[in-house]
C-alpha cells in the first residue's frame, strides 16, 4: 500500500469517527430532553456525551496529523472526563437535597442518614 492508501484509510476513519461522535452527542442532548427523571437525565448527559467527545477528539487528532494536536487533545479529554462525573454528582446531590428526585424510584438511599434536620421551632 502507498502512503495515499493510508492517507484515505485515515480520512475515512476520521469521518466515521466524527459522525460516531455526533451521533452520541445528539443523542445526550434528545435523552436531556426526552427523560422524565433526574438520574436517567444525568446518565444521558454523561455517558454518551464524554464517549462522543472522545471519538470526536481521536477523529481530530487522525485527521490532522500532528503531533501538537494530538497533545492538545489529550487534556481536553482528560478534562472533560474529569468534570463530567463531578457536575452529575453535584446536580444529582442538589435534586436529592431540593426533594426534586423520586425517592420511590431509589433502590438504597445511602443519604437517607445524612439529609440534615430543620431546627426546632422556637429554640
Amino acid at each position: 500500500m502507498t502512503d495515499l492508501d493510508w492517507l484515505a484509510i485515515a480520512d475515512t476513519t476520521a469521518l466515521v469517527l466524527v459522525l460516531i461522535g455526533a451521533l452520541l452527542c445528539l443523542t445526550a442532548s434528545i435523552g436531556l430532553l426526552r427523560f422524565r427523571d433526574v438520574p436517567s437525565r444525568l446518565h444521558a448527559a454523561t455517558k454518551p456525551q464524554v464517549l462522543g467527545l472522545l471519538l470526536i477528539c481521536i477523529a481530530i487528532a487522525l485527521s490532522l496529523r500532528a503531533w501538537p494536536v494530538a497533545a492538545f487533545v489529550v487534556p481536553v479529554f482528560l478534562i472533560q472526563l474529569a468534570t463530567a462525573p463531578l457536575s452529575a454528582h453535584m446536580v444529582g446531590r442538589a435534586a436529592y437535597r431540593n426533594g426534586t428526585l423520586d425517592e420511590g424510584a431509589l433502590v438504597v438511599d445511602e443519604l437517607r442518614d445524612s439529609r440534615e434536620t430543620p431546627p426546632a421551632a422556637g429554640g
